[in-house]
């Protein structure tokens, strides 16, 4: 567990320190690359720090290409000169992934925000890999079409991040891992060299589907740059149930059963406890809808193109949750304007935590029969102390957010967290990391969810792409 504010210098040698310092003469190349507007020297303090404030870097340089072409010449001579180069988007990540650690060069995508071109026949958008994720949903809903994905913080993200990262989000469900809509990616590796696979083509099947290589890697291979993505259409129809249940067996049966019943329209399955829930209400003034709080939570969010239809297959799953003893009580709004209200309880449920102290927050896959057994393991954990520990995540992904609050930053309990709950995992068969990604904090735990044949593998990638290792060090990967 990593403290509060913790700012690593150059003098703490972490893994292999190969990098040079940069000169006078860095300075004056980057300008005649990028122009004044392109090379930021002071107020960095945005790019050094990373989302939940806990880490701190010494960053010195941020550079902001607006093109493809400038990336490329800015990290040949990176690679020339041994510059080490943090790549980053909307630096939302949560897991010190997109944050430089020592003195790296910062290398920001913000200026290749651009939507490009989009086909309004099938809803192909491309863009720059900056360009913020709410963006191009606003885009795609003015021309009939929505966004594959959906995150808290997609105000602030970036699409190459997104990818960059594979970040999870609220509809997987629905559509799928955000890689299944990538059509085409232009990435720039280590040396400079621009490798163009921007295409419109759903189907490809000519040999090694090279850019899946870089989606996941974390900035570590090569700088995603530009992206063409398949955008399905806007639902017609959004309609969704809140339920209360007194037991975890009851949102395990729900979310089976929502599966069955509406699968064809399910777009979202969310399950919160009643800590988290309490705390949004409290704490974000969210008006709550039923008259009990319950020790569970589950959401049903349908999207489809029939409003009878799908009104009528949604009220036929909520009937039957009923008559078979699965929820307590439940909640149907009327309108969009009730469906967005009910559904933020779940969206806000991270900045309802947040006011009871500090978060230690876990995003963790593992099979759902054993969401709560981790739950009680962690709880167990720390009967002795004065500790919250909430629950919520996307269920039908086997997603398991954890937050383990305590009134400020405390060794004891970081010491009874890490790896107790990494190791627990592990056993249970689940994944360290559901969508946040391994970044800097967790290259320790890595081996426990991959095995040393495929370490191996990603090694000899992250050196065929990277020899001279310029790209995001200390992250994903040990040094």
């Amino acid at each position: 567990m990593l403290p509060l504010l913790k700012i690593i210098g150059r003098g703490s040698c972490m893994g292999r320190c190969l990098y040079s310092s940069l000169n006078a003469e860095d300075f004056t190349l980057f300008r005649n690359i990028l122009g004044d507007e392109g090379v930021l020297t002071e107020d960095l303090d945005f790019y050094n720090e990373d989302w939940l404030g806990i880490m701190k870097g010494r960053s010195k340089l941020v550079l902001r290409p607006s093109t493809t072409e400038q990336v490329s010449s800015v990290l040949k001579y990176c690679n020339d000169r041994k510059l080490a180069v943090v790549p980053q988007g909307g630096n939302t990540g949560l897991v010190f992934g997109s944050t430089p650690l020592k003195d790296e060069v910062v290398l920001s995508l913000q200026r290749m925000n651009k939507i490009t071109k989009f086909d309004k026949d099938f809803g192909v958008v491309y863009c720059g890999g900056g360009t913020v994720l709410h963006q191009i949903e606003e885009y795609g809903k003015d021309h009939g079409f929505t966004i594959p994905h959906d995150l808290g913080s997609k105000g602030s993200c970036t699409i190459g991040g997104n990818l960059a990262t594979h970040a999870g989000g609220l509809r997987i469900v629905r559509y799928g891992r955000l890689r299944g809509a990538v059509l085409g990616m232009k990435i720039v590796l280590a040396d400079g060299t621009i490798l163009d696979d921007m295409t419109m083509m759903r189907k490809d099947n000519t040999g090694y589907d090279v850019k899946q290589l870089f989606i996941g890697s974390e900035g570590t291979l090569g700088v995603i740059t530009e992206v063409s993505l398949l955008l399905p259409a806007l639902p017609k129809s959004v309609n969704l149930v809140l339920f209360g249940c007194n037991s975890f067996e009851d949102v395990m049966k729900l979310c089976s059963s929502a599966k069955r019943d509406v699968g064809e329209i399910v777009s979202a399955c969310e399950f919160m406890d009643g800590t988290a829930m309490q705390a949004v209400v409290k704490n974000v003034n969210i008006p709550y809808p039923m008259e009990n709080f319950y020790k569970y939570y589950f959401l049903v969010e349908t999207s489809g193109m029939n409003e009878v239809h799908d009104k009528e297959k949604l009220e036929s799953f909520v009937a039957k949750a009923f008559e078979n003893g699965l929820c307590t009580d439940g909640v149907v709004p009327e309108n969009r304007n009730q469906v967005a209200t009910v559904f933020s309880l779940r969206e806000m449920v991270a900045v309802g935590l947040r006011p009871l102290g500090h978060n230690y927050q876990f995003d963790l896959s593992v099979p759902i029969q054993r969401m709560e057994e981790l739950l009680e393991k962690v709880k167990a954990r720390f009967h002795d102390m004065d500790v919250i520990v909430a629950g919520y995540g996307h269920i039908a992904d086997n997603d398991l957010h954890i937050k383990v609050i305590v009134p400020q930053a405390n060794p004891v309990v970081e010491s009874r967290l890490e790896p107790f709950i990494y190791e627990a995992v592990h056993e249970m068969g689940g994944s360290i990391s559901s969508e946040h990604g391994i970044g800097y904090q967790k290259v320790k735990m890595l081996p426990l969810n991959k095995n040393k044949y495929i370490l191996n593998i990603m090694k000899v990638l992250k050196n065929t792409f990277d020899p001279n290792g310029i790209l995001n060090p200390y992250k994903l990967l040990e040094q």
